[in-house]
């Protein structure tokens, strides 16, 4: 097959989930190409994108200047140089009438841009968010490009976007070919919008099993319980809970160690509230740390903890990949009735799930997890084989595949 990856920054540190899909279906035999709005901020790659040589595969959109005279005169400059390629997908991004902001923001110009270059023809066209996915159907009605409209929809795009507009969808839902949630929550939350229940399906991000070294967990005598959360420092990660919750414990367990992996807007917030709470030797803001040493710091853990909750603007959590993680490794795992976690984790096999923003249920189940270290192993074991089951990124990618096959090809 040939599949058009429709995606925002490329390639994202934060988003490997969409690489490990290219890389599985390039390891399948299709062809991927990639459609990206902007660069990688950073130039810090992933392996992968090298080993698979796709910055090679990838076209990026013109960009868009926001002063709109330059914006004008650089469209300009766009149309009359490709307008020997397709005049006619040219002049239909420009509609107004039927495309309205798209059109006037000269946006669907510039997005139109890569395609009408490179002229390729696709079986699948994949939409990374929602909010790509109406791009995509925009493309697809221009016909820039052509193919079966797939979108994923992940969770700030289900969850945010339509709070704005609850009918920026309606078109997308009734023209596009399949949309998958990754988590039964996306799913009902994308029916209430308005999305046909045959044309949505659950698949969820999957990691790669064989990269987290399982070790059941045990406490080994006169040691440190080590608790660890792997979290960007944003709202809806919830940790000003977690740091709360610790601190309320270990008043009377002084053997505690709370690491907290990530950075964010909330960094210079959450040291001040650990300052205040006097937790400076137990807890610590370990800043960004790289995917090697983020697997270290797992494996000389004892216990995973997510407290998120849903954001002031009403974003939340997707999947929680790191609760996979976690438990791929083997660390029981406390964390919050939110969005995608109940898929995520056996409730009260693998881990405990308590109620948003409840510090004290939150401390309650953490310290009935320090003082019953016997229990971990138990949840070690159920854990893993939970993810080797039902979050195995080559199994995943081998249903990715199936349901091209069967939905889009009947």
């Amino acid at each position: 097959m040939n599949i058009a990856f429709l995606v925002g920054e490329f390639p994202s540190l934060s988003e490997t989930f969409i690489l490990a899909q290219i890389t599985g279906l390039i390891d399948r035999g299709h062809n991927v190409v990639i459609y990206a709005e902007q660069p990688a901020k950073t130039d810090k790659v992933h392996p992968d994108v090298e080993k698979y040589r796709l910055l090679d595969r990838t076209h990026y959109y013109p960009k868009l200047p926001a002063n709109y005279l330059l914006r004008l005169l650089r469209g300009l400059w766009l149309f009359m140089l490709n307008c020997f390629r397709n005049p006619t997908v040219l002049i239909r991004s420009l509609n107004y009438f039927q495309f309205n902001q798209l059109a006037v923001s000269l946006r669907g110009l510039y997005l139109t841009i890569p395609f009408i270059q490179e002229n390729l023809k696709y079986d699948i066209i994949h939409c990374h968010f929602g909010n790509i996915g109406v791009r995509g159907l925009f493309l697809k009605k221009i016909g820039a490009i052509s193919g079966s409209l797939v979108t994923t929809f992940y969770g700030y795009d289900i969850n945010v976007i339509p709070l704005n507009n609850k009918n920026v969808y309606q078109e997308l839902f009734q023209e596009g070919d399949l949309f998958i949630g990754i988590s039964s929550f996306i799913v009902n939350k994308a029916k209430d919008l308005g999305c046909p229940e045959e044309k949505i399906l659950k698949l969820p991000l999957g990691v790669s099993c064989s990269n987290y070294r399982f070790r059941q967990r045990i406490l080994g005598v006169n040691e440190l319980i080590k608790i660890i959360s792997v979290a960007r420092l944003v709202e809806k990660k919830g940790l000003e809970y977690s740091i709360r919750a610790v601190a309320k414990i270990a008043r009377s367990h002084p053997n505690l160690l709370y690491r907290i992996v990530g950075d964010g807007t909330l960094r210079e917030s959450l040291h001040d509230l650990v300052v205040e709470l006097e937790m400076e030797q137990t807890i610590h803001l370990l800043g960004w740390k790289t995917k090697d040493e983020v697997r270290e710091l797992y494996d000389d853990s004892h216990l995973f903890v997510l407290s998120s909750v849903t954001a002031a603007n009403g974003d939340k959590e997707g999947q929680g990949l790191v609760l996979q993680e976690a438990q791929a490794m083997g660390l029981p795992v406390l964390a919050t009735l939110h969005n995608g976690f109940p898929d995520s984790v056996l409730d009260g096999k693998s881990a405990f799930l308590v109620p948003e923003r409840d510090v004290d249920t939150l401390a309650e189940k953490l310290d009935f997890l320090v003082e019953h270290p016997a229990m971990w192993s138990e949840m070690s074991e159920a854990g893993r084989t939970f993810v080797e089951a039902n979050f195995d990124v080559d199994k995943l990618n081998d249903r990715l595949v199936d349901i091209y096959s069967k939905f889009l090809f009947k």
